[in-house]
């Protein structure tokens, strides 16, 4: 039986709803196998820390939430003082608005009617922001603002090396502010990348001078991206942040040196189901629960097994892990539980109709992953 101890500080988030259901038992040894396990002790922590950090240097805080795909997680983000929240994809934020949330950017470009008339649909119940990097975004969005009678903000987005969407001149940038004004319906956000970096300064130097130079403000510099973080308030251009994997962290964010293990809050539990020979190992989870993601330059496998630190996931088909235990000391044998740091959670969290909830040892309940495969 549950009670409120079990579930502060999460209520009313957690406490109401059908996405969660309670747990029957308490004991981690009860859960079936694979399954991601989320230790909202160590969610807070996290979510806490980057609020903390964001309010400390004046960054609004707009959390992505790709990553977890959970109502009750991006209304927690909120309760804490994010200002909104950011989507990939539409099916993302219509899911987020059925939830109540009302502040919503959608940081990918929307093309073509079908997204309009979505995009129509959302815009009278909740402020509605989009990017966009091209004429055809734009007239989408415009589209959309006409067919909705409600005012949709818009960036516009540049490259700051990422090489993929976002406008790579500062004449781009301004030519679609200065078309978009020309649009009813439509208003001026500011600019956005991904991620910030010493590249978005330069960019933004010579975009003030320019945008100034036509007579145009920029409202907001929007930048994105966990490794670096809690480094943004030292390019002193961005007024807004947009991160997602801090809400989990992974093998990558500690590759990259932003976080430690002890800041994961979401591990893959699985069973050793097989030991062909001493050197290998069998575990009942492969590429339909954990990425094939690599998790940065100089890092091997496919998942860090916490305990065997000298062991590794060598190969991933659909249902089969594959560990090479001949650097162990120590190995597992049949039926024994593991735990494993993923190296990108975002495709894990999004593999999982539910996950289970946690604290410490203790488990709470599952929680569904409502926006989970999400992905137009």
């Amino acid at each position: 039986m549950l009670n409120k101890t079990d579930l502060a500080p999460w209520q009313p988030e957690l406490e109401t709803g059908a996405a969660f259901t309670p747990a029957r038992s308490h004991a981690m040894a009860d859960i079936e196998t694979p399954t991601p396990v989320v230790d909202l002790d160590r969610v807070d922590r996290n979510l806490r820390t980057m609020q903390d950090y964001c309010d400390r240097h004046g960054i609004a805080l707009r959390p992505h939430i790709k990553t977890h795909k959970i109502p009750a997680f991006a209304q927690r983000q909120l309760a804490l003082g994010a200002q909104g929240i950011t989507c990939q994809k539409l099916t993302e934020a219509e899911i987020m608005a059925d939830a109540g949330i009302d502040d919503i950017l959608i940081s990918y470009p929307l093309v073509g009617q079908g997204k309009a008339a979505r995009l129509a649909a959302l815009a009278p119940r909740c402020r509605m922001t989009v990017a966009v990097d091209n004429p055809l975004a734009l007239a989408t969005a415009a589209d959309a603002a006409r067919i909705s009678g409600a005012t949709i903000a818009v960036y516009v987005e540049f490259d700051s090396g990422m090489e993929r969407t976002g406008v790579v001149s500062v004449a781009e940038a301004l030519a679609l502010a200065q078309q978009l004004q020309s649009c009813e319906g439509l208003a001026f956000a500011g600019l956005m990348t991904y991620p910030a970096s010493q590249k978005t300064v330069g960019f933004v130097a010579e975009a003030k001078k320019h945008f100034a130079d036509a007579g145009l403000d920029i409202p907001r510099i929007s930048g994105g991206g966990t490794p670096k973080a809690f480094h943004t308030h030292e390019l002193g251009c961005i007024d807004e942040l947009r991160v997602g994997t801090y809400i989990y962290n992974d093998r990558a964010t500690i590759g990259s040196g932003a976080v430690s293990l002890e800041d994961c809050a979401l591990h893959v539990l699985a069973t050793v189901i097989s030991r062909p020979t001493p050197e290998r190992a069998v575990i009942d989870c492969g590429s339909k629960t954990l990425t094939s993601d690599p998790a940065g330059s100089g890092i091997t496998g496919f998942g860090a097994i916490i305990g065997y630190p000298d062991a590794i996931i060598t190969r991933i088909s659909e249902e089969h892990g594959v560990v090479d235990l001949s650097a162990c000391a120590e190995r597992p044998t049949f039926g024994d539980r593991l735990t494993i740091v993923p190296n990108h959670v975002c495709p894990v969290a999004n593999l999982h109709d539910r996950i289970t909830l946690a604290r410490g040892d203790n488990v709470v309940g599952e929680l569904a992953v409502s926006a989970r495969g999400m992905t137009r």
